[in-house]
């Protein structure tokens, strides 16, 4: 009796699959653009390897950390939470109506749809550090203007995932509204928010961990906050007093990440 060879019905798929020549081409002219990249960037190992020991030294005169301003740094750390989370807020709630206008099958007209779509792009694109300038000449130095950025930070970004969230909602509760003659505002408000919601507190906690970090960012250019108190110390080669204020810093972000995550879990589990 001779052993009978065992064959696969089908061979197996291959573990990757043949690009076409449209895919190849893409493929190559991406990675040649990344060498190109690195070029333009002025990559240089010998740079990094040579500037080591200054970073060395930098570190070395940063500890141990000074405390003799730590009052005048923990009240400009609450100062830069309270732009993050007063930015935070008032930039999800306005969002909301300009996310409605913006999902396709919401809005009540085209002309209005593609309005919040740009005016939400135009939010998200520009960086925030020119959104602050613009705004310390609008209001001058201090939170407040870092605030107002923040609001049209948190707009740029919640706008989109909100927008997105209420799209991908169950089409089905709202046919079913509609054909009971609920009109648009009842069956937002009845289906589509609720659906929505548990993806909208996420994208919310998400924005006020951004706006956390944004917020020490933007006291460099005179919009409140912690970043104008970092920016004295190194300008005066205070760089005990810098340790402080970026271990500060570091405490902050993680303890609104903390606090952010266990928020998701309790109200989204």
């Amino acid at each position: 009796m001779t052993d009978a060879v065992i064959r696969p019905l089908h061979a197996p798929p291959p573990r990757l699959m043949r690009p076409s020549a449209a895919m190849f081409a893409l493929y190559v002219g991406a990675g040649a653009f990344f060498v190109f990249s690195l070029y333009g960037s002025d990559m240089s190992l010998s740079k990094l390897v040579d500037g080591l020991p200054n970073m060395f030294r930098l570190i070395g005169e940063m500890f141990p950390p000074s405390f003799a301003r730590i009052q005048s740094i923990a009240g400009a750390m609450l100062e830069t939470f309270q732009m993050a989370f007063a930015g935070t807020v008032i930039g999800v709630i306005l969002s909301v109506p300009l996310a409605i206008l913006a999902a396709r099958s919401l809005s009540p007209h085209p002309a209005l749809y593609y309005a919040a779509r740009w005016l939400i792009a135009l939010f998200r694109t520009v960086p925030d550090l020119v959104w602050a300038l613009f705004f310390v000449v609008t209001v001058g130095l201090g939170p407040f203007a870092g605030m107002l950025t923040l609001v049209v930070d948190a707009i740029g970004f919640c706008g989109r995932f909100f927008a997105e969230a209420m799209e991908e909602t169950d089409k089905g509760p709202q046919e079913a509204l509609s054909a009971l003659g609920a009109g648009r505002s009842e069956v937002v408000f009845s289906a589509v928010l609720p659906a929505a919601l548990p993806s909208m507190i996420n994208s919310s906690l998400f924005t006020l961990e951004k706006a956390t970090r944004a917020s020490v960012v933007l006291g460099l250019v005179g919009a409140g906050g912690i970043g104008i108190e970092l920016k004295v110390a190194m300008d005066l080669f205070q760089y005990e007093q810098a340790a402080t204020i970026i271990i500060s810093v570091f405490l902050l972000v993680l303890l609104v990440e903390r606090l952010s995550s266990s928020l998701r879990r309790l109200i989204l589990k």
